[in-house]
């Protein structure tokens, strides 16, 4: 296949990351998640676990407003995320890959390669996963759901210049109800299109 990249972007529990691992074995291309933090820890000198723990802040304003009016040193945070798009944008122009979470589809939205998912499901479907398959031991466990999400959603308006989960952010949106299977079918054909096969 010839080159293409494809960011997954996903509400938690929907499956997002089991359908972007899946994928890239049936696509034979490199899968990258928490191997991104690894390369930003070694990039930067902070420790995998304050990197992990910083992108579960949650920032004010946006990037862009920081960086206009930042007179000192760009925020912990902002200089974590620096790091963590160029490490995606060397991933991405090295080889194909598929890249989960970390504002990836934004960093790369110009890039001709590019493939942007966003993984949904309703919340009872990702609750049950969350406890079933993820083993996740909350006393609420909807709320907890929807933590994670606002979460995700306040760091991605944050660094990014759209909205975290809206349609029109994407290139392509699935509903894992269908089955991890069937997503993996629908993206995949998706990104073979875009590669040109």
């Amino acid at each position: 296949m010839k080159h293409v990249v494809i960011t997954i972007g996903r509400e938690y529990g929907s499956g997002g990351r089991l359908i972007a691992k899946k994928l890239s074995e049936e696509l034979g291309i490199t899968f990258y998640d928490k191997e991104l933090i690894a390369a930003v820890a070694k990039k930067t000198g902070f420790s995998e676990n304050f990197i992990r723990d910083t992108e579960h802040q949650r920032p004010t304003n946006s990037f862009l407003y920081d960086l206009y009016t930042a007179v000192q040193t760009p925020s912990v945070p902002d200089q974590v995320f620096v790091a963590q798009a160029k490490v995606i944008k060397e991933a991405a122009a090295k080889e194909s890959c598929v890249i989960v979470g970390r504002c990836a589809d934004y960093i790369l939205r110009d890039d001709p390669c590019l493939l942007s998912v966003f993984v949904h499901a309703p919340l009872d479907e990702r609750v049950r996963r969350a406890r079933v398959e993820y083993g996740v031991e909350q006393a609420n466990l909807e709320s907890f759901v929807i933590r994670q999400d606002k979460a995700r959603a306040s760091y991605y308006n944050y660094f990014a210049n759209g909205r975290w989960g809206q349609s029109r952010e994407y290139d392509l949106c699935v509903n894992s109800t269908i089955g991890i299977d069937a997503c993996v079918t629908i993206i995949k054909a998706a990104a073979q299109a875009i590669a040109g096969v």
